[in-house]
């Protein structure tokens, strides 16, 4: 293939690893937050409800990830793009409102950063990729 088809397969492939990455990610945090719950709440001092609910609704966001991934649509894309800055901005508000450990702190930022990066990382991605037919 030409130069410029090569480039829109590398920012296909790019994209849709991506996607896949920030699926299988967040069905490991999913797994680790609504299974340890409550040792988890002790150990960042943040309430194990919280946590719970979190885990929780990582599981149909790793499941849109991984259909867009596959799908490579605009708007789910673009959705979990969305999804990703908002988890990110909420990870901020769990800060101001609650008192958690230094730890819990040091979780909280690492985790929001790394939704961020992906955000930013998959939008930029989408919007070099091929427009599809």
């Amino acid at each position: 293939p030409d130069g410029s088809r090569r480039r829109e397969i590398t920012e296909t492939l790019s994209l849709r690893a991506l996607l896949r990455l920030d699926a299988l990610i967040g069905l490991a945090c999913g797994l680790a937050l609504s299974l340890g719950a409550a040792p988890l709440g002790a150990l960042f001092g943040l309430p194990p409800g919280l946590l719970l609910g979190a885990g929780l609704a990582l599981f149909p966001c790793a499941g849109l990830m991984a259909l867009a991934a596959q799908r490579l649509s605009r708007p789910l894309v673009a959705l979990v793009v969305i999804g990703n800055w908002a988890w990110a901005a909420a990870s901020l508000a769990v800060l101001a409102l609650t008192s958690p450990t230094a730890l819990g702190a040091v979780f909280v930022l690492a985790q929001a950063a790394l939704v961020a990066g992906f955000a930013w990382a998959e939008g930029r991605a989408a919007a070099r990729a091929p427009q599809p037919a």
